[in-house]
């Protein structure tokens, strides 16, 4: 049986999930989300419990039953308290402006960078910290990721945009000749 589809999932008081045909709606005080339902899974709501189950013991049903659970779980967690990912952008000159649904960022380029995030997700930035954030948590982390890609940190110097928890490996210079 699978470790994680087999757990239950624990629902806050103000959220709601409704089970479709298609798809599952999880409605709690942050907003929506819509989790599309996985073939050969089924979920059950009792009391503030949801419960995800599979017809058969395939490997597929078996991969779509954990994934049907982590996902429901993502959407539960995410109506109520929301995922955010921290970026720090690193490197002489660089600067960063704006907030809500667009930045510009000067990142050592002949022109300054402008970043528009897609509906749901928000961008703070507090001097070289870039904070974003949302109730969808694959959103979240892919706004992240198209961020971070617009100027990756360098090994030498650290240059660039990184996670706030990301270590960059410094690699030595070069050597100097005796």
């Amino acid at each position: 049986m699978s470790r994680i589809g087999k757990q239950p999932i624990d629902i806050p008081a103000g959220v709601t999930i409704t089970v479709g045909d298609k798809e599952i709606t999880v409605a709690g005080p942050k907003g929506q989300l819509l989790v599309p339902v996985q073939p050969n899974t089924k979920t059950v709501v009792e009391g503030n419990v949801a419960t995800v189950t599979r017809s058969d013991d395939e490997p597929k049903s078996r991969a779509w039953h954990g994934l049907q659970r982590a996902l429901l779980n993502n959407a539960v967690v995410g109506v109520t308290s929301g995922y955010e990912k921290k970026l720090e952008i690193n490197g002489v000159g660089f600067r960063l402006s704006g907030g809500g649904q667009e930045i510009e960022m000067a990142l050592g380029f002949s022109h300054p960078v402008k970043y528009k995030a897609p509906e749901g997700v928000q961008l703070t930035t507090n001097k070289m910290e870039i904070t974003v954030s949302g109730i969808d948590k694959q959103k979240v982390g892919q706004v992240a990721a198209e961020i971070r890609s617009l100027k990756k940190p360098e090994p030498y110097k650290g240059k660039g945009i990184k996670y706030a928890d990301e270590v960059i490996i410094r690699k030595a210079g070069k050597a100097g000749k005796k």
